[in-house]
């Protein structure tokens, strides 16, 4: 019975603890259990050791580049971290990572990405570094809209071979006729539509709809030029789709032209290329001068690409920059050049069609002299005064010159060319990126 009797207290001693432990287990799981969620859960710290495979092996990363010193940074970090357990959760099993760059650990990969003030949010979608920062909301909701944007589906299927006859002029098209959607060229069709949706409309049939648009077993791909701003032809893509480094570089070419239409929703890439702008500003119903000026770019300017951005520009939409050159919509069309130091405008729009007036006029800006005439006049062996007077027409179009007493010269007064409008459409390259309404 004494035997029992010990056991019997063992037994209810261990139990005793056991019930203890179970009572006060919570106590201390509790924070263990929240270390690890927190270890889980946020943007993914990259560096360079990671961000390569990260970027080679997911769709789209979105990235926050920041400083620890920054209190802008350190008002972003939970709100990033936040929108990137969002965006795990409601986009699982998509190819999508959310990251996150201490930039001064990481100084290399700040230079890397063009990072001049922080934060800075890029996103990278299939490699390829996108074209402007983002400027969208900065909230949880905001990051994951975004994000979900970026990943729906850029191609959109028709049913019909008549739609084809039904898409938009305004925009340009590339235009693919599958026999399925499961063939690796269609795959490289739909990575490229991801890239370039900003740039042209991707539109795809399928199977029996497109049969008679191509051979057996061999898809086709042809681009269509926005037909309300330019003369040429379809055109269709004579390389392998299965080669998408090739496809991807004749589409890009193609949805990114030599005249591109500069809106408020592109202007900050744009200027961000930090070349000058030769300006086309034109009545939003007047595709005809659109056409010439195309046309134009295309027979007498091809060499100067490397040195200037070609743009049309709505003179309703932007009626701030005609404001300040002297004009209104009532001048319209007419040329300008943006230097984003000044604005100059081109003498008249009818002299465009003189071969290789336009292309002079781009000269004198690279040299100078756009400048210095707008102060002083033509130069002096430009200048044929008639009737012994010393006065000479205003071939710049913009403030009247004064003669100077003192000088046998003629100059302009103390104003200067019109400041560039354009630059201010430029995110700063010091300050941080928020608007001056968040935070």
């Amino acid at each position: 019975h004494f035997y029992k009797r010990i056991s019997w207290m063992i037994v209810r001693l261990e139990s005793s603890r056991m019930l203890s432990w179970i009572q006060v287990r919570p106590i201390f799981l509790l924070p263990l259990l929240t270390l690890i969620n927190q270890c889980n859960s946020g943007a993914v710290q990259l560096d360079s050791d990671n961000i390569d495979a990260t970027l080679a092996n997911h769709e789209f990363v979105f990235i926050n580049f920041y400083a620890d010193w920054c209190r802008f940074s350190n008002m972003l970090a939970p709100l990033w971290d936040e929108g990137a357990d969002k965006i795990s959760t409601e986009l699982a099993g998509q190819s999508v990572l959310v990251g996150k760059v201490d930039c001064d650990k990481h100084g290399d990969l700040g230079t890397r990405f063009h990072i001049t003030k922080y934060p800075t949010i890029k996103f990278v979608k299939n490699g390829v570094l996108g074209k402007k920062e983002y400027r969208g909301k900065r909230d949880a909701d905001g990051f994951l809209d975004f994000v979900k944007e970026q990943m729906k589906n850029p191609i959109v299927e028709f049913e019909d071979l008549q739609k084809l006859n039904e898409l938009e002029d305004k925009k340009a098209h590339i235009i693919g006729y599958f026999e399925r959607k499961e063939d690796a060229g269609h795959d490289n069709f739909r990575k490229a539509a991801s890239n370039l949706k900003d740039e042209c409309e991707f539109t795809a049939g399928y199977g029996d709809v497109v049969a008679k648009m191509h051979p057996p077993s061999t898809d086709i791909v042809a681009f269509r030029p926005s037909k309300s701003r330019s003369n040429d032809d379809d055109e269709a893509y004579t390389g392998t789709l299965l080669n998408y480094d090739d496809f991807f570089a004749w589409a890009s070419e193609k949805c990114n032209p030599m005249v591109r239409e500069i809106t408020f929703e592109n202007a900050e890439e744009l200027t961000e290329e930090g070349l000058p702008f030769l300006i086309l500003f034109h009545n939003p119903e007047d595709t005809e001068s659109i056409k010439e000026y195309n046309d134009l770019v295309k027979k007498e300017l091809l060499g100067e690409r490397s040195q200037i951005t070609f743009l049309t520009a709505d003179g309703i939409k932007f009626a701030h920059p005609l404001h300040h050159l002297g004009k209104s919509k009532d001048d319209l069309p007419l040329i300008a050049i943006d230097s984003f130091r000044h604005m100059y405008l081109f003498p008249k729009y009818e002299e465009m069609r003189t071969p290789g007036k336009v292309r002079q006029y781009l000269l004198d800006l690279y040299s100078g002299k756009l400048h210095r005439e707008f102060h002083y006049g033509p130069d002096e062996d430009e200048e044929k005064p008639e009737d012994n007077e010393v006065g000479v027409d205003d071939t710049t179009g913009h403030i009247p010159r004064e003669k100077e007493n003192d000088h046998n010269k003629v100059k302009r007064n103390a104003r200067v060319p019109p400041d560039s409008q354009f630059q201010h459409l430029k995110p700063s390259d010091n300050r941080y990126s928020f608007r001056h309404d968040e935070f």
